[in-house]
């Protein structure tokens, strides 16, 4: 899971990482801040799966940073030395905290419970999407598929995919708002799932939405020229089937 620290104390960050990276090596540390605005920058940019905050810091607490956000879509674990109001809260509200000093079995059984509850997370969006999907098919609605790459599973219309690009055992995927979605997953897999809603596999490494072929260049060899202003080559073994598809 990425991690990311905040404390005001620069000896708490240095220790919390060091016995992360020894006793606990599934965390990997992506950042680390020395206050609430640092904080929140950081969450931004990384977007990570588990954060341990510091409550007690200047100019805005842990518990203000969190208020301050529009969502909280990661584990948090508190670090705290002494505020026995806030660990009572803690206690009473079965969320995770570590007392400082950090001990390092506390650490250990509380990441623990973090990649627990993550996976947890991540299994109910995925059979929730299932439902979605299942449900979208029997109204004969627009098929969506989940795309999930190492920082979100999208959730993408059949419509908003331009094409897919693979290398080795990732797919790329090109999207109609310009971005580009790389999934840790062959595009052979993608393949069945995505020909019978207009999809055409027009070599062994391009899959092609047909709703955005502008035409077949072939002074170049033979390519593909969509709308965006992509090349897709055309292998030769694909020619007719493309040909056919495309009623040439």
């Amino acid at each position: 899971m990425k991690a990311i620290l905040i404390d005001d104390e620069p000896h708490n960050l240095s220790n919390l990482r060091s016995l992360l990276a020894t006793y606990c090596p599934s965390v990997e540390v992506c950042a680390v801040a020395l206050n609430a605005e640092e904080g929140k920058k950081a969450l931004s940019k990384h977007q990570p799966d588990l954060l341990f905050l510091d409550i007690q810091m200047p100019e805005q607490d842990g518990f203000e940073l969190l208020r301050s956000l529009a969502e909280c879509d990661f584990e948090v674990i508190f670090v705290t030395a002494y505020d026995q109001y806030a660990i009572q809260a803690m206690r009473f509200s079965a969320v995770d905290y570590l007392l400082k000093p950090v001990a390092i079995s506390e650490l250990q059984n509380a990441v623990e419970r973090a990649t627990k509850q993550r996976a947890l997370k991540v299994q109910n969006q995925q059979i929730g999407h299932l439902m979605r999907w299942l449900k979208a098919q029997s109204q004969q609605e627009e098929l969506q598929i989940a795309l999930s790459s190492w920082q979100e599973t999208r959730f993408v219309k059949t419509s908003e995919i331009i094409r897919c690009e693979s290398s080795n055992n990732y797919t790329t995927f090109f999207l109609t708002d310009g971005s580009a979605l790389v999934v840790s997953k062959p595009i052979y897999e993608y393949d069945d799932l995505l020909s019978s809603h207009g999809f055409l596999r027009c070599h062994q490494s391009h899959l092609v939405n047909k709703t955005f072929i502008k035409s077949w260049k072939k002074d170049v060899g033979d390519v593909l020229l969509l709308t965006n202003g992509a090349q897709v080559p055309i292998s030769r073994g694909k020619k007719d089937a493309i040909k056919k598809a495309l009623h040439l």
